[in-house]
């Protein structure tokens, strides 16, 4: 039976964010029934993607991202593919009415990671953030409102802040990993071999900047999807606090992380704080 494959897709999906991140599964857990499932199938979707650009340096990344990208448009098209991450994406995809502009940017700034190693200009840079970063947000924002475009349209610009501010924490946190491992600088107009405290700065200011327009955003969300956010939201703020008092030097040479038992006390604060009311 088809809803067999379908199932199976689904757990695929689960057991990916499961297995490459514990603090957006811990996260997602938070979320509603109704809507967890769709939140897992775009992460896997994202996920791939993202692993063939970071980390299969020994095998031909263009060749395996090009076909990847021709089984998502063949998927989106048949709604059905026999890979299990995509099968579930293009079902979320078609329940929630996920723009196809978001995709397409998404896959853009996924390909630039194939040749390109930094990102000289602002507008650079924001090109690259919109794709990789605010497009997700996006996506899960389709969800979050059920589809429900001017409730889309009324939090869109606070779902993409939350997102910016989400991938310019983990740029900050793998500033090694990003410049050794990978020869990338995402961060425009910054020496990363000179990284002073002047430039943390200046980065952790823009990044304080999105939260507090994200969280404008969090306060106006469904109930199904509010506490699920704002534990990621959390998640997010201790890490940047602890990258704020780390020293340029310790961050390069660092991966800086939040222990799994602050993870849970967080967990904890943000449950009390969702129930007083206080988000």
């Amino acid at each position: 039976m088809k809803a067999i494959f379908d199932n199976v897709s689904y757990g695929c999906s689960k057991l990916v964010t499961e297995s490459y991140s514990t603090s957006f599964s811990l996260a997602t857990r938070m979320l509603g029934t109704s809507i967890r499932n769709d939140i897992y199938n775009i992460y896997g979707f994202v996920r791939f993607a993202d692993e063939i650009v970071d980390t299969f340096h020994d095998y031909d990344k263009e060749t395996l991202f090009n076909n990847f990208e021709k089984e998502l448009y063949s998927a989106l098209e048949n709604k059905i593919s026999l890979n299990p991450i995509l099968n579930s994406f293009q079902f979320t995809f078609h329940s929630y009415d996920i723009p196809m502009h978001l995709v397409k940017s998404f896959m853009k700034s996924m390909r630039m990671d194939l040749v390109k190693k930094e990102y000289a200009t602002t507008a650079e840079y924001k090109e690259y953030i919109y794709g990789s970063a605010d497009v997700v947000g996006l996506m899960c924002l389709c969800v979050f409102v059920n589809g429900d475009k001017e409730k889309y349209n009324a939090l869109k610009d606070t779902a993409m802040a939350l997102g910016s501010a989400f991938q310019k924490v983990n740029f900050l946190r793998d500033l090694k990993a990003d410049y050794e491992l990978l020869e990338r600088s995402y961060f425009p107009n910054t020496n990363l071999l000179e990284l002073d405290e002047a430039s943390k700065k200046r980065i952790v200011a823009e990044i304080e900047a999105d939260f507090a327009k994200g969280f404008s955003g969090i306060e106006k969300l469904p109930p199904e999807a509010k506490f699920g956010v704002y534990t990621a939201f959390k998640y997010y703020k201790r890490l940047l606090a602890k990258l704020k008092k780390t020293p340029p030097l310790e961050i390069k040479n660092t991966r800086i992380r939040v222990p799994n038992y602050e993870k849970i006390g967080l967990l904890a604060k943000s449950y009390v704080n969702y129930k007083l009311h206080l988000v």
